[in-house]
């Protein structure tokens, strides 16, 4: 394995140094970036979830599919 792309870092827990693939600051980065795309992930899938409760509780209101997609716009997935 070659040191080409490795960095060199002395920091005061490791004072003789140690070669990384990243610097703190890009593993944090990184870290950052994937906790982001979790959020945002999660937050589709939260909103999926709500679409299809509110259009079920709709349907328990006595709403056809047609009218409650007609008033939220929600059509749910097709069942093949």
């Amino acid at each position: 394995m070659s040191n080409e792309n490795k960095k060199f870092v002395i920091s005061p827990e490791n004072p003789n140094g140690i070669l990384v693939d990243m610097t703190s600051e890009e593993i944090t980065q990184k870290e950052t970036d994937t906790a982001n795309a979790t959020a945002e992930a999660n937050a589709e899938t939260q909103k999926a979830t709500d679409q299809a409760s509110g259009n079920q509780k709709l349907l328990d209101l006595g709403l056809t599919q047609a009218e409650a997609t007609a008033l939220t716009g929600y059509t749910p997935p097709s069942e093949d």
